[in-house]
């Protein structure tokens, strides 16, 4: 049967060609329900305040870099949203006196404009943010090394074998409104994809790369980055792939209640847990990474009212 055309964009897949049903349960679905999704190899994990859960969240940054030395690096994938754990793990760094010589870190992803990626300078920079929110706030004494914080630009070549060379304990990451992790987002509805998404087989093999932004991404993007100036935003950014991804030991999403939706939350959880694999959902291919933990923020996840109205 052919896939039902997207409610969002027809020219794109996405999360409402999927089968009503699945959509349904998701919505369903209440904190409870969502506790019980846990499984062998995704963990659900629930937090009562912000504070606690930020705190988690730098936490991660810091239990991997301690466990680095010369001769068995380790480092951290981390996103740009959320950003509030940033400064904490400066400050817990400092705190601790933690010399960062032999720690790592990945940016995954950065904008591109007109084929180039967006300049250092510019306010939306990622390298930017994670400078000024993180590194920058770092004691001299105990900063990383420059060449070990790596973002995928320029020489991406390059950005992808240290993947293989420098152990990745954490690929950490929120998710946005499209349902993706970094900016794995779904294909365009066109060419060998006009009928059905791409199987999951070719979606796994996909690295770090430049990609045409979902316009539900970029709308989000506007919102959360530029106060809704739509055409102020790139609509297209280099990301890690699912090939970067399934060399982290761990994936580990967070969620605080204002990235992602409360129907977006429940539908990759719920995906995740039974194993339901679609790239029209990118985040739901993580039901196939041995290791996926996925972080609440208690009062953050609110319920689909209008769901559960219809139940009666």
């Amino acid at each position: 049967m052919e896939r039902r055309v997207s409610s969002i964009d027809p020219g794109w897949w996405d999360f409402t060609t999927l089968d009503e049903e699945v959509l349904v349960e998701a919505a369903r679905l209440m904190p409870a329900d969502i506790a019980g999704l846990s499984r062998p190899g995704f963990q659900v994990l629930f937090y009562d305040s912000l504070e606690e859960f930020f705190l988690a969240e730098a936490m991660e940054y810091v239990n991997a870099w301690r466990r680095s030395t010369a001769d068995n690096p380790v480092g951290i994938c981390g996103p740009i949203g959320p950003t509030e754990q940033l400064p904490l793990v400066a400050r817990v760094v400092n705190a601790m006196g933690l010399s960062l010589k032999d720690a790592h870190f990945w940016g995954m992803d950065e904008w591109q404009v007109d084929g180039r990626p967006i300049d250092l300078g510019h306010p939306l920079s990622f390298m930017r943010v994670d400078d000024e929110l993180c590194f920058s706030r770092i004691d001299r004494d105990l900063a990383m090394p420059s060449a070990n914080i790596r973002f995928p630009v320029g020489d991406l070549d390059g950005f992808e074998a240290s993947f293989r060379e420098i152990r990745c304990a954490v690929m950490q990451g929120g998710q946005g409104d499209v349902m993706h992790w970094a900016f794995n987002d779904p294909y365009r509805r066109e060419g060998a994809y006009s009928r059905s998404p791409p199987p999951v087989e070719e979606y796994r093999t996909l690295g770090t790369r430049t990609v045409d932004l979902h316009p539900l991404t970029t709308l989000q993007n506007a919102r959360a980055s530029a106060d809704g100036f739509v055409t102020a935003m790139p609509v297209q950014a280099t990301t890690v792939g699912p090939v970067q991804t399934w060399l982290a030991d761990t994936v580990s999403i967070w969620h605080p209640g204002y990235h992602a939706s409360p129907f977006g939350m429940r539908l990759t959880a719920l995906m995740i847990s039974r194993r339901i694999v679609d790239t029209a959902v990118p985040m739901s291919l993580l039901a196939e990474h041995p290791d996926v933990r996925f972080h609440f923020f208690r009062g953050g996840i609110g319920e689909v009212g209008l769901a559960r109205q219809n139940e009666h």
